[in-house]
């Protein structure tokens, strides 16, 4: 069946950085878009990036943008956000999904099938 599992979450100062992964099983990576989605108490949950898994292009929200960036390692099928300058804006849970699609990144981030599958979330916390 199909799992996704994200770690790397944690508390971390203004500025600072972090690397989430995703790894995932019961489907092959390379054959299906994927991206970082995140939900901040009281908010809409918001497509971070996501990557396709053509052409390796990628999405990301302009909130993000120029400081985040999304990477896919298929061999180990697994997939990473670095994160960098992280803001308090960016604290969320945040969360990995596909819904075994071949799409553009940017048709998963806006709209992901509400059949697709999720990770149980990693809570980034940034605080001073």
């Amino acid at each position: 069946q199909v799992q996704l599992v994200e770690s790397g979450g944690g508390l971390v100062q203004p500025g600072g950085s972090l690397r989430l992964s995703c790894a995932a099983s019961g489907f092959t990576l390379d054959y299906y878009a994927i991206g970082w989605f995140r939900q901040a108490p009281g908010k809409e949950r918001e497509g971070v990036s996501c990557i396709s898994s053509s052409d390796g292009s990628t999405y990301y929200a302009d909130s993000v943008k120029g400081r985040f960036t999304i990477s896919r390692d298929n061999a180990k099928n697994t997939v990473y956000l670095q994160m960098n300058s992280l803001k308090p804006e960016d604290t969320a849970v945040y969360y990995c999904a596909t819904d075994l699609r071949e799409l553009p990144p940017y048709g998963l981030c806006a709209g992901i099938r509400p059949a697709g599958y999720w990770g149980q979330g990693t809570q980034v916390t940034v605080s001073s």
